[in-house]
């Protein structure tokens, strides 16, 4: 029996897509269902916005093979059997290790990639020109369990007055989950490690801002609130880029606000089959974002008062060797319960 597939046309080349017809999203709240085909032709008509988020960043691959309902694996090495055509760039990670990782700098290369059942796109913060400095900053607001939306719009205004006086631009965007992206660009002029830096410097002082409604505290137990991942910062750490749709039920997207939209913004409104329309009618509010990069200077000064005031590093992720000035790496019930005598 002959494997369904059908054929796509996308920055001048045929693009092969097969089980086009094979649900990727189930109906869910009486919307889709939406198929693999649904979402390579959805990739075709957002393709400039979310290239432009994408072009010359490695990117990591997310595969569904059964859709949402199945499981995932990331695929951060490209096959060895692939077009000739498709650009790439060669990381490095952490533990020594390389891997050459698609470089998505037209619509082809997005099709290509909903082929192998991508659903959404991780790439790096840096372009491959220059691959040990990044160009953006990023800030994750991630929502403990239970947090209302409401908060998670309050701690991204925050940022956005916190930004302004460090003489940053951010711009956010739905991460299409359950929290707020804030991105900014950057010159490429600080290592991985700085901009972390900068980024915890930036995690504590909201902290301060907003007690008991934002927090910086790695380990979960601790946290209170939006906690602000500044690990996302680290080397080969990545998040859904711009447009990405996401893997959830409503299939919605990670779209980019204006300022002036995050007080009222509702995530479920931004979907598969919203965010098109809003595109074709009002642009994307990120598209000038290489127009406006910044410096880390004021940053880094607060992160230099943080460490100057006894506020040292805070924990690595679990796959980064242990790190200079790092405190210990166990959870602090668990190194209480060490320490506690015994009755």
């Amino acid at each position: 029996m002959a494997r369904e597939y059908t054929t796509l046309e996308a920055a001048g080349r045929e693009i092969r897509l097969s089980s086009p017809s094979k649900v990727y999203f189930p109906r869910h709240e009486g919307r889709g269902p939406f198929t693999k085909l649904d979402l390579a032709e959805y990739y075709l008509r957002v393709a400039d916005a979310t290239v432009n988020h994408l072009r010359e960043r490695p990117t990591t691959l997310k595969r569904w093979r059964d859709g949402i309902t199945g499981d995932f694996f990331f695929q951060k090495r490209v096959p060895e059997k692939r077009p000739e055509w498709l650009q790439t760039a060669t990381v490095s990670f952490p533990s020594g290790r390389s891997a050459t990782e698609l470089v998505p700098n037209d619509a082809a290369h997005l099709l290509w990639a909903v082929n192998l059942s991508n659903i959404d796109w991780n790439p790096w913060p840096v372009r491959r020109a220059d691959l040990d400095h990044p160009d953006e900053l990023r800030i994750d607001l991630d929502p403990t369990p239970g947090v209302p939306w409401d908060d998670i719009r309050q701690v991204a205004r925050a940022v956005h007055e916190l930004l302004t006086e460090m003489r940053l631009t951010g711009f956010p965007k739905t991460s299409g989950s359950r929290g707020i992206h804030v991105n900014v660009r950057i010159e490429p002029e600080w290592t991985f490690t700085e901009v972390r830096r900068a980024a915890l410097a930036l995690a504590r002082e909201i902290e301060r801002r907003m007690p008991g409604v934002a927090t910086s505290k790695w380990w979960k137990e601790e946290r209170v609130g939006v906690f602000l991942d500044y690990n996302q910062n680290a080397r080969d750490r990545t998040v859904a880029s711009a447009y990405s749709v996401r893997p959830v039920p409503d299939a919605r997207v990670s779209a980019p606000l204006r300022w002036d939209e995050v007080a009222d913004v509702e995530a479920e409104d931004l979907r598969i089959d919203t965010v098109p329309e809003r595109i074709e009618r009002h642009g994307d509010p990120a598209a000038d974002m290489d127009d406006h990069a910044g410096r880390l200077d004021g940053l880094l000064d607060l992160a230099r008062r943080d460490e100057e005031g006894g506020l040292g590093d805070a924990p690595w992720p679990p796959h980064f060797a242990k790190q200079a000035g790092e405190p210990k790496r166990v959870q602090p019930s668990k190194a209480k319960a060490k320490t506690e005598p015994e009755s």
